[in-house]
């Protein structure tokens, strides 16, 4: 990394500077992005080893993308402080969740607590929301998203217009009406359904065109956001964009991802088809403390996108590339999204510093299970050779960039 000579160091500089295309993905999953936030600290902390303590998750990432507490994330490690460095580190996320989920998501105790739940999932949203939009707002302040370190893609749905709202850098300099206020797009990307509030906003470009959006999470598009990112990239590939210029498109050997769920729940006993076959509108929407139908959709669209990558990956020998951390054993209160009780998220600690220590799986195309990868060794091994390939990178791309500004 190069020092800019005040104790910051330069942005990313372009993929074609060097031979690959860097894309981090976390996904939406509530208070259970407490796990990304354990594999992202173990991840910068290798970067810090490498190549000094003031490495940061987005002095390495040409792309950073989120859904809902994954967006929120992806903001915290991207958008710039008065230094213009990210004004989080890894290892403060999750510090940060254990300080303000219990006010995001206040917890009903005593023997009604499920009967007040339940009441209050039929007539409005289970929580208001207002400890959280004022949390983001102060944080992200008026940066918009056109002012992030890296790229960032930060998904969105609007019930208005019943269609995906992508808020992409990449997509600002053609139309600018999304470069929104930060805060709006991470309060929009949180929205769950039955959780919390739809988020309404107006935003004005430069030429006084104004838009209006009304926007729910964005894990209804996409809660996996992984191959929304590559195909943000590959747009700007198939463009011949500058930054991206002689790479072809679809060239996935040049891609370099992780992708990071939040866990789910592949317990037995949760759910089955006779317990569904009598459910109705209240039964899909609250079932022993979880939303079926919500987790069925994220889930379904999460691993349909983790199939998709895997099978384009290992069709074109590039696997070795892709590493797509996750837990699908979750069980009990660890798959609640808003359970802010001090021993789940204790819980939920543990589960990222254990899933760090677990086999690195990849799913099987022939029978879809997830299975060790031979000789791949744990994911925290996997983080290390990441960082190191994410670091030689860096620095090839600085060396080139130097060299090229020389013969200019």
């Amino acid at each position: 990394m190069e020092n800019t000579g005040n104790g910051s160091y330069s942005s990313v500089r372009p993929p074609n500077c060097g031979n690959l295309i860097t894309v981090l993905s976390i996904d939406g999953g509530g208070i259970r992005g407490i796990v990304p936030g354990v594999i992202l600290d173990y991840l910068e902390s290798q970067l810090q080893e490498l190549d000094g303590e003031e490495a940061r998750i987005a002095d390495y990432f040409d792309l950073v993308a989120g859904t809902s507490t994954g967006g929120l994330v992806a903001a915290m490690l991207t958008a710039p402080n008065e230094n213009r460095r990210p004004l989080y580190a890894a290892k403060d996320i999750v510090p940060f969740y254990l300080q303000h989920s219990p006010k995001i998501f206040p917890q009903i105790g005593g023997p009604f607590g499920n009967i007040v739940n339940v009441f209050k999932a039929l007539i409005g949203p289970n929580y208001n929301g207002k400890y959280l939009h004022k949390l983001i707002q102060g944080i992200l302040g008026n940066t918009r998203l056109h002012q992030t370190l890296t790229k960032v893609v930060l998904p969105t749905f609007d019930i208005k217009s019943l269609q995906p709202v992508i808020f992409s850098s990449y997509q600002v300099p053609d139309n600018p009406i999304l470069d929104a206020l930060l805060s709006d797009i991470c309060i929009s990307t949180s929205a769950a359904p039955t959780i919390l509030p739809a988020h309404y906003f107006k935003n004005t470009d430069a030429q006084g065109k104004e838009q209006e959006f009304n926007l729910l999470d964005g894990g209804v598009a996409a809660n996996n956001p992984t191959l929304v990112a590559i195909g943000e990239v590959t747009k700007q590939v198939i463009k011949k964009q500058p930054d991206f210029f002689p790479i072809k498109p679809m060239d996935y050997g040049r891609f370099l991802v992780i992708s990071i769920g939040t866990g789910s729940a592949r317990d037995d006993h949760l759910f089955n088809a006779k317990m569904a076959s009598k459910w109705g509108l209240l039964g899909w929407l609250y079932n022993k403390g979880s939303t079926p139908l919500l987790t069925s959709f994220n889930q379904a669209s999460a691993d349909m996108v983790d199939f998709h990558n895997s099978v384009v990956f290992q069709a074109l020998h590039s696997e070795d590339n892709y590493l797509r951390i996750q837990c699908d054993t979750l069980t009990g209160t660890l798959t609640s999204a808003t359970l802010s009780t001090k021993e789940n998220l204790d819980n939920l600690v543990k589960l990222g510093e254990e899933l760090l220590k677990k086999p690195v799986l990849r799913v099987n195309l022939n029978t879809g299970d997830y299975e060790p990868v031979k000789n791949c060794g744990t994911n925290m091994d996997e983080l290390k050779r990441f960082a190191k390939s994410l670091s030689d990178e860096r620095k090839v791309r600085e060396s080139n960039f130097i060299s090229a500004n020389r013969s200019t």
